[in-house]
């Protein structure tokens, strides 16, 4: 049932913002296959590119090839390296851009995996820039406290973390 509150909330909510994750909900710690969903193009324009912005915590982040699209991954240091899967790794996964054409009056998913803080719970924001021609629209307000992330105009996508299941209970 909260699923589906869930569900419907950000349901009823992109009718209005238009840009949202699909799935909306993940495990805090686990790996996440999903889209960013793009509604339409800005006003009668096309999508010429998306950009997302990964959160800081998130130290995978991959896309997914999209045909006709070509695609840019903005790496930034990491100020200490961190052990990942077993390897040393020196920097993380900043932004990934795609850029083709999409237009205005259809919808694409923008796929990509990541590997989801572990010790995190609740929202997600990853901002979005979605680029039409001259046109951009920044899908990057995030809600303060009390506020319905659907009122907003412009609000980033969320991705709703669940904790992590600790021990089996068995």
């Amino acid at each position: 049932m909260k699923k589906f509150v869930v569900l419907a909330a950000i349901l009823a909510g992109s009718a209005q913002a238009h840009v949202v994750m699909a799935p909306a909900e993940a495990t805090a710690g686990s790996y996440y296959a999903g889209e960013v969903r793009i509604g339409h193009g800005c006003d009668d324009e096309a999508t010429t590119a998306v950009r997302i912005e990964v959160p800081e915590g998130v130290m995978i982040a991959r896309p997914r090839p999209k045909p006709g699209w070509t695609v840019e991954v903005e790496r930034v240091p990491l100020a200490t390296p961190i052990v990942s899967d077993g390897k040393e790794q020196r920097d993380r996964v900043a932004a990934i851009t795609w850029r083709g054409n999409l237009p205005a009056d259809q919808f694409d998913d923008f796929g990509m995996m990541l590997k989801l803080p572990k010790d995190q719970s609740g929202p997600l924001y990853l901002p979005v820039r979605q680029t039409c021609g001259a046109k951009a629209v920044a899908w990057t307000e995030i809600p303060v406290a009390g506020q319905n992330w659907g009122s907003l105009k412009h609000p980033a996508p969320v991705l709703t973390l669940e904790p992590a299941v600790t021990g089996h209970g068995h």
